[in-house]
């Protein structure tokens, strides 16, 4: 604990002198300019003029326009300016063309599975729909895979290990947090073990993801262990546009042919060995087949951006390493979402699920920052008579978050959605199920930062067993859950501002 603390106290002081260094720089910036005061004055206004027509005519949520033009028009001089220079949600032009490079050729890859997706228009036209929309994306429909569906972060770790220790090949990581204890130290034993036989070892963290959970030069310290490791989007202590767009991504793929993915990352709460907002409920899942294809290319694409190497990828497809035939469980259809792109697949793909749900869709979110779009259809669904339910935590891991997730609950309740908290504790799943044939389990939450900045994964399940088992667990977390009625939202004058105040300013926050 000592050590945490530590290396928390670093950073958090390495922040500040340079928080320091950058205001006094602005201080005397600023009292060098008001010697040009009026000329200084008509500038920065024109520069808010031009940030607040250029924001206007962006093709992006309105939500999103709103939430900056509001401060371009209360502080007129310096709000264009802190646009222009904050503003921007797209990634860096660096990390743009990094990763576009390796699309172009990872797209070759996924070039397959039209004829399934043909089949599958003509016999299932129901799940058929969203199964072409994912594919436009790039990401193939499969039969041949095996799913298994994990209530908990708790069950699902024992099988993780299993994984990595009967790895015969390659043992490929990526995920948002690790954090040490019990579940990253077993973890990284057996890392160590198979990276000294030989076998291929790679591992992407989000740098700012663990921040405070890793020691500096972390990547470096699993380099000299054998294990090929990178930090995504290093965490630089200064303001950085990159800092929005985080690695958000919970993949497992070992020897091509199993992979494991849903909320699960690697700290000891994922597993209720820690304590920290009560009981954590999570969900997660496992591929044996086909499918796993979709989050190896997932994997390569984002290592290859950043690390490139001369390897031919078939190599790790799961065929090479697996001969014996798959057994079919449903459609299966891996997908991922990335800011470098205007598509906001994660959110069309929850939409075009409210869109067709004939009798019901129950909603795992750990937070709930919608915009208009996803309201409404929400509200149109219930209003249709469909039983939109949605379960939130009990005990927020952030306050400010829960709260802002509660100001959605009025309109929602209104138009006939339920909605419960999970009264054991946080709630960290991230799932979609409906009509008993349809199931979406992956890392994407109901937020600006999921839907629109982070790279993201999920999977479409169509006709599979894991389907009724999503179901199943959605009805036993809620009746462990306390529903809200619209009675319970009350929050008065000042709880009301404050409210109204972080839905404005949502989409920054």
């Amino acid at each position: 604990m000592q050590k945490i603390f530590k290396r928390i106290f670093n950073r958090i002081v390495i922040f500040g002198l340079a928080l320091v260094l950058q205001l006094v720089w602005s201080l005397v910036f600023i009292i060098r300019l008001s010697n040009y005061s009026a000329y200084v004055s008509v500038v920065l206004t024109l520069a808010s003029v031009v940030a607040t027509i250029w924001i206007i005519n962006k093709d992006e949520n309105p939500v999103y326009k709103l939430a900056w033009i509001v401060p371009i028009l209360l502080a007129p001089l310096f709000g264009g300016l802190l646009y222009l220079l904050v503003g921007n949600k797209k990634p860096s032009r660096k990390m743009r063309r990094k990763l576009e490079a390796v699309e172009k050729r990872t797209d070759q890859e996924y070039l397959q599975g039209e004829s399934l997706l043909l089949r599958a228009e003509r016999e299932e036209p129901y799940g058929a729909g969203q199964m072409r929309y994912i594919q436009r994306l790039k990401y193939p429909v499969y039969r041949h895979t095996e799913t298994k569906y994990y209530e908990l972060g708790d069950t699902m770790f024992p099988d993780i290990l299993d994984a990595l220790k009967g790895a015969k090949h390659f043992i490929f990581m990526e995920y948002f947090i690790i954090g040490e204890g019990r579940m990253w130290g077993s973890i990284l034993e057996i890392l160590e073990e198979k990276a000294k036989e030989g076998l291929e070892v790679r591992l992407i963290y989000d740098d700012m993801g663990c921040v405070s959970l890793l020691p500096l030069g972390y990547d470096r310290y699993l380099e000299h262990k054998g294990i090929k490791c990178m930090a995504f989007n290093p965490f630089v202590p200064l303001w950085s546009l990159a800092m929005n767009h985080r690695d958000h991504r919970k993949i497992l793929v070992v020897d091509g042919h199993t992979a494991f993915s849903g909320g699960v990352n690697l700290a000891d709460e994922y597993i209720n060995e820690k304590m920290r907002f009560g009981h954590w409920k999570d969900t997660g899942f496992c591929l044996k087949g086909d499918a796993v294809w979709s989050y190896t290319m997932m994997f390569l694409q984002m290592w290859h951006g950043f690390r490139p190497e001369k390897e031919e990828f078939r190599k790790y497809r799961p065929q090479v390493w697996h001969r014996e035939p798959f057994t079919s469980d449903g459609y299966v259809q891996p997908y991922g979402d990335s800011p470098l792109d205007s598509e906001v697949a994660g959110e069309n793909i929850y939409l075009n699920i409210l869109n067709q749900a004939r009798r019901y869709v129950y909603i795992f979110t750990p937070y709930l920052i919608i915009d208009n779009e996803m309201q409404t259809a929400l509200c149109l669904a219930a209003k249709r008579g469909v039983d939109v339910r949605i379960v939130m935590p009990g005990i927020p891991d952030k306050k400010v978050i829960f709260q802002l997730s509660r100001s959605t609950y009025p309109p929602l309740l209104r138009g006939g959605v339920r909605i419960y908290e999970y009264t054991p504790g946080f709630l960290h799943a991230k799932s979609y199920v409906c009509d008993d044939e349809i199931a979406v389990v992956g890392t994407i939450n109901m937020d600006y930062r999921s839907l629109y900045l982070h790279f993201e994964c999920g999977t479409y399940f169509y006709k599979s067993s894991l389907v009724e088992q999503v179901k199943e667990d959605v009805l036993k977390t809620i009746g462990k859950s306390r529903e809200i009625r619209l009675e319970d939202t009350g929050q008065g004058f000042t709880g009301g501002l404050l409210r109204a105040v972080l839905r404005l300013f949502a989409p920054l926050l």
